[in-house]
């Protein structure tokens, strides 16, 4: 079972849209799935837009009355994945943002790359396609810097990208690590994208990565991207982000 979970607030505009191409993309798969949405206190009617879509889609939505912010609903997401998945060690979880940057057509390449073994599988930026607006070009320029050796030696060659596929075993283990009401990461935007690899690292025998295709143009919303922000937490994770080799924890 693939579960695509779709962390949203305020998406109504764009989610239904997003909807219609994830099943599009995962029906020519042929791969069993299900779609995971989290409302995240929205406030545009986005619950009522995915009702609509219940009979004709494999969807679960999930409701959040108080602002989560982004980590904490992309936790949540990957939780419900975790208790709902029938076979942990085959299925898996993808991340998909519900602004409609990402590409539903991107999610068939990170479960192809799951299934050929690996547990941990991350987009990283394709070559061309539509070029970033310039904070975001700035901005990931001074990630290197911010983030410096964590950056560096991280498993993959782009961190900050949150489109990924987790084996849910991974996830399973990484969980039960916790002490109860402990969260998984923390951070929030492009720091809660390194922050949990630098979690999940340890429980993954193998960790790949796929090309994306991000698509800046077909955004709906205002961007809530914030330059000064972003740098500022990548840099408080500087000291403390470590990369174990894949693999390395006790079976």
């Amino acid at each position: 079972m693939i579960y695509v979970c779709i962390p949203a607030h305020n998406e109504a505009a764009t989610v239904g849209l997003l909807l219609w191409k994830v099943r599009k993309a995962l029906g020519e798969f042929g791969r069993d799935y299900r779609v995971v949405v989290l409302d995240d206190a929205s406030t545009d009617g986005t619950d009522e837009v995915l009702r609509r879509y219940r009979r004709s889609l494999p969807i679960t939505l999930l409701r959040s009355e108080e602002r989560l912010g982004y980590a904490r609903s992309v936790e949540r997401l990957l939780r419900h994945a975790v208790d709902e998945a029938p076979y942990p060690k085959r299925d898996c979880a993808v991340i998909l943002q519900g602004d409609f940057t990402e590409s539903p057509d991107d999610v068939v390449g990170l479960v192809k790359a799951v299934e050929g073994g690996a547990d941990i599988v991350a987009g990283c930026l394709a070559p061309g396609g539509v070029r970033a607006p310039v904070s975001v070009r700035v901005t990931r320029g001074l990630a290197r810097v911010a983030l410096g050796r964590a950056l560096r030696k991280a498993p993959v060659s782009d961190p900050l990208s949150g489109l990924r596929a987790y084996r849910i075993i991974v996830l399973k283990k990484a969980l039960r690590d916790l002490q109860e009401g402990e969260l998984l990461f923390g951070s929030e935007g492009w720091a809660a994208n390194v922050d949990l690899l630098r979690v999940l690292a340890p429980h993954a025998r193998r960790i790949a990565e796929t090309p994306l295709h991000v698509r800046y143009d077909r955004r709906v919303r205002p961007s809530r991207f914030q330059a000064l922000p972003t740098l500022l937490s990548l840099t408080r994770l500087r000291g403390s982000t470590r990369w174990p080799a894949p693999g390395t924890e006790a079976a």
